[in-house]
């Protein structure tokens, strides 16, 4: 890495959203779909869980690959998680040797395709050796400007919000 990373934060507990496939909906602690395709900011066989700091955005995350919108479940968690590293600075961005556009990459599917890895998932995988759990990124989901994620690699603070059970139902 080009710079000495910045100290990173831990994120008081506010809560953050995921829309969830209704396939996953009664463990919504599992990050086993990240894990079994990868995504944006983790590598085929690292679990994840990508929240957003807004339920719109969760929704907006969960229905971006082009189709017409398809059933989610949102489900809210709360918790402490860090350390964090913030991904929308361009600061922490440039200590990883990285710009706003890497993360924006288009293309980070067809390299997964051709290559098995992007160079994104290669820095967060580094991140996660260094003892990082999870990184704030910008969302890029159609109609979603503006709005921040949350992906966590451990998430051993975060519990979701559901005092009557109805996940387990």
């Amino acid at each position: 890495m080009p710079a000495a990373l910045p100290d990173p934060f831990v994120l008081p507990p506010l809560p953050v959203y995921r829309a969830l496939n209704p396939v996953y909906a009664r463990n919504p602690m599992s990050g086993t779909g990240a894990a079994l395709y990868g995504g944006r900011f983790n590598a085929r066989g690292r679990a994840a869980l990508y929240t957003a700091l807004a339920p719109i955005g969760a929704v907006n995350e969960a229905n971006q690959a082009g189709r017409p919108f398809e059933p989610v479940v949102l489900v809210a968690y709360e918790g402490e998680v860090g350390p964090c590293l913030d991904g929308c600075d361009a600061g922490h961005l440039a200590a990883l040797g990285l710009t706003a556009a890497d993360l924006a990459a288009p293309d980070w599917r067809l390299v997964i395709a051709k290559d098995g890895i992007t160079p994104l998932q290669t820095t967060c995988e580094r991140l996660v050796a260094l003892g990082y759990h999870g990184l704030i990124a910008p969302s890029f989901a159609p109609g979603a400007q503006g709005a921040r994620n949350l992906v966590l690699w451990r998430w051993e603070g975060l519990r979701a919000i559901d005092h009557e059970g109805r996940l387990s139902r």
